[in-house]
C-alpha cells in the first residue's frame, strides 16, 4: 500500500507539509509514503491518495495533521476509518469532465523521481524522435497536429520551430518560457512542480527539430519549489544519460540550465525575455529580426511556454492527428485554465477547445460561491477582457474568445460575482500594467498612467462629463502606438468593462454611486431604527467612534466621522446597518 501526499504549492499552503509529518510519525512499515504534485483541485487540498499497486483506493481530500491516526487505521486493515474523508461523487466529477494532456501526470506520479516519469512512458517519444524520426519530421508532426503556442498569442508552434530551424548558423538555442505573471495563472507552475520531466522531454525533442545544443528554462524566482523540482529533474536526466553529449546513444547534445528570472510581467514579450536572460534589463527589442533568426545572444532561437512544450512528447507517441481530433477547427487540442476569484472550485481545469464558459465554470467548477449571480469572468490576464453573463455560452477558442474583446491569453479565468465592480476591476488589472510597463515606448509609460488617474478619480466619485469619452480614446491610441504585447493590449480591461458594463461608470460618474457597492468612497452606511436592537455591537466595533445611541435603543451614524469601512455592517446579527 502507498499513501500519497498531494505537495504542489497549493497543497503545502494548505497544511500538507504537516500532514504528512504526521502520517510519517506514526506510519512505521504499515505502507509506503510517498510524495505527489498538484492534481489541479486546488479547493479540496490538502490532498491524500491511497494505492494498492497501480490502484486508487481512497481520495481523501481537507485532510488535517490530526487525521493521520484514521490513516494509519486503513493501513491497518480497518476498511472505514477513512470514509468522512473520502472525496465526494459531485467533487470527483471535476477531473472526471476534464481530458488532461499536458497534466497527465500531475498530482499521480512522484515528481523527484525520474523513474516514476518512464514508468508512465516517459522519454518514449524522445527515443522515437532521436532513433527513427529527422528534425523536419517531427516539425511536420507538429504542424499536423494544429498545436498552437499557449503563451497567449496562439502562433502556431511548427511554424517558429521551422523558421530557427531553416535559420542559417551552427549555434542555435531553446528557451521556456515560464515567466507566469498574469494574476490568478498558475498553470505552468504546477506542470513544473507536478511533471517536471515532461517539460524536459518536451524541450528536448524541440532542441531536436531545431538544432539547438542549448536549452533555457526562464523561471520567475518567486516560484521556489519549481526551481527546486526542475533542478533536480535536470540532474537526473543528465545521470540517465538524457541531457548532455550524445543523448541516448546519438549523434544529438544537448545541455539545459535554469535562469532564475526577477518576475517582470513584460519578460512574457519574447524579446524581453531575451534580454532579461542576457542580464540586461527586460526590455523589447523591435521586430523584425524576430527571434528565429536573432534571438538569444543574436543566435537563432526559438521560445515557447511551458504547456506548450507539455504537449509535445504526447503528441509524437499518439501522433499530430489524434491531438487535432480534440478543438475546433481553428483551435486544436486541449487547454489548460486556472480557475479562480468567486467559484466553488476552484483549480486546474484541462478541457478540448470548443467547449463553452459555461461547461468551465458552472458544469466543471460547480457555479458561484456563496449562493450569489455571475457577472463576468476575466480572460487573459491584464491583457484581456472581460466576459459577461449574457455571453456565457461562448466557445473556448482563439478566434471565439477575440471576437469578444477578451483572449485566450495563458489560461487565467477569473470569476466575477455581482458584488464586483467592474469600474474597479479595471483600474486593478491597469494599475498592475502601468506599474509592470518596461517605460520604452511613451504609448505604454504615459498613456496607462492617464488612463490610471482617470479610473482613479472615477472610483472615489470624482469622475466628471467625458471621462469614458476619454478612455476609450487613450484605449485606441495606446494599442495603436505601444511597442510590444503588453501595452498593445494593456487597454482590453477597460474598453471590454466600457463595452459591456457601461451602465456601471456612468452611476460613478453621474449618480456618484457604485452599483455593485464595492468602491468604499462611494459607500454610504446607515441604521434603520425599526431593526436596531440596540445591542451596542456596532458602536464597539466602530474604528472611528461614529456610531452613538444608548443600550436596548437604535443607534446612529455619523456621516462625517465614518470612514465606510464596513465594520458595522458585517458585524450587526438584525440585518439593521444598511448600505448604499
Amino acid at each position: 500500500m502507498r499513501i500519497a501526499v498531494g505537495k504542489g504549492s497549493c497543497g503545502i499552503a494548505a497544511g500538507a507539509n504537516k500532514v504528512y509529518d504526521a502520517i510519517k510519525e506514526k506510519l512505521g512499515n504499515a505502507a509506503e509514503l510517498d510524495i505527489t504534485g498538484c492534481i489541479g483541485m486546488c479547493f479540496l487540498e490538502p490532498i491524500v491518495d491511497i494505492y494498492d499497486g497501480e490502484t486508487l483506493l481512497k481520495r481523501l481530500v481537507k485532510v488535517k495533521p490530526e487525521d493521520a491516526d484514521k490513516i494509519i487505521a486503513f493501513a491497518g486493515g480497518d476498511e472505514n476509518a477513512v470514509d468522512e474523508l473520502e472525496i465526494t461523487d459531485d467533487d470527483k466529477s471535476f477531473l472526471e469532465k476534464q481530458t488532461r494532456i499536458a497534466l497527465r501526470h500531475c498530482g499521480i506520479i512522484n515528481p523527484d523521481r525520474i523513474e516514476d516519469y518512464m514508468a508512465a512512458d516517459g522519454y518514449k517519444a524522445l527515443e522515437k524522435v532521436l532513433k527513427t524520426m529527422i528534425p523536419e519530421q517531427v516539425i511536420e508532426e507538429i504542424k499536423t497536429s494544429g498545436l498552437a503556442g499557449r503563451g497567449g498569442a496562439g502562433f502556431p508552434t511548427w511554424f517558429k520551430w521551422n523558421a530557427a530551424h531553416q535559420s542559417e548558423g551552427k549555434v542555435k538555442y531553446l528557451i521556456c518560457n515560464a515567466d507566469e505573471g498574469d494574476p490568478g495563472a498558475f498553470m505552468d507552475r504546477a506542470v513544473i512542480e507536478s511533471d517536471p520531466h515532461n517539460l524536459i522531454e518536451g524541450m528536448l525533442i524541440a532542441a531536436y527539430a531545431i538544432g539547438a545544443s542549448e536549452a533555457v528554462v526562464y523561471v520567475r524566482a518567486e516560484y521556489p519549489l519549481a526551481i527546486e523540482r526542475l533542478t533536480n529533474a535536470i540532474k537526473q536526466a543528465e545521470e540517465k544519460g538524457l541531457l548532455g553529449d550524445n543523448i541516448m546513444g546519438t549523434d544529438f547534445s544537448c545541455i539545459m540550465r535554469i535562469k532564475a528570472g526577477a518576475g517582470a510581467f513584460v519578460c512574457g514579450e519574447e524579446t524581453a525575455l531575451i534580454e532579461s536572460i542576457q542580464g540586461e534589463r527586460g526590455m523589447p527589442r523591435l521586430k523584425p529580426p524576430f527571434p528565429a533568426q536573432s534571438g538569444y545572444w543574436y543566435k537563432p532561437s526559438n521560445i515557447n511556454n511551458v504547456e506548450t512544450f507539455a504537449n509535445v512528447s504526447w503528441i509524437i507517441l499518439n501522433g499530430g492527428s489524434a491531438f487535432a481530433a480534440m478543438g475546433t477547427e481553428n483551435s486544436k487540442g486541449t487547454k489548460v485554465f486556472a480557475l479562480t476569484g468567486k467559484i466553488k472550485k476552484g483549480g486546474l481545469v484541462e478541457i478540448p477547445m470548443g467547449k463553452t464558459l459555461r461547461d468551465v465554470i458552472f458544469d466543471i467548477g460547480g457555479g458561484i460561491r456563496d449562493g450569489r449571480e455571475f457577472k463576468a469572468v476575466q480572460m487573459g490576464g491584464p491583457s484581456g477582457g472581460c466576459i459577461p453573463a449574457e455571453l456565457l455560452d461562448t466557445v473556448i477558442d482563439y478566434k471565439t474568445l477575440a471576437a469578444t474583446g477578451a483572449i485566450m491569453g495563458s489560461g487565467g479565468m477569473v470569476v466575477m460575482d455581482d458584488s464586483t465592480c467592474m469600474v474597479g476591476m479595471a483600474q486593478f488589472f491597469l494599475d498592475f500594467t502601468a506599474k509592470e510597463s518596461c517605460g520604452k515606448c511613451v504609448h505604454c509609460r504615459i498613456g496607462t498612467k492617464r488612463m490610471l488617474e482617470i479610473l482613479n478619480r472615477i472610483v472615489k466619485g470624482e469622475g466628471k462629463d467625458g471621462d469614458i469619452e476619454l478612455l476609450e480614446e487613450l484605449c485606441r491610441s495606446i494599442k495603436d502606438g505601444a511597442l510590444c504585447g503588453l501595452g498593445q493590449t494593456a487597454p482590453n480591461p477597460v474598453l471590454t468593462t466600457i463595452k459591456y458594463f457601461r451602465n456601471e461608470y456612468e452611476a460613478h460618474i453621474n449618480e456618484k454611486k457604485c452599483p455593485a457597492k464595492a468602491c468604499v468612497d462611494l459607500l454610504r452606511y446607515s441604521i434603520r431604527a425599526d431593526q436596531c436592537k440596540g445591542c451596542t455591537l456596532c458602536a464597539r466595533k466602530c474604528p472611528a467612534g461614529a456610531i452613538s445611541g444608548e443600550v436596548k435603543k437604535a443607534h446612529t451614524i455619523d456621516q462625517d466621522k465614518c470612514i465606510q469601512c464596513g465594520a458595522c455592517y458585517a458585524t450587526c446579527k438584525f440585518g439593521a446597518v444598511c448600505v448604499e
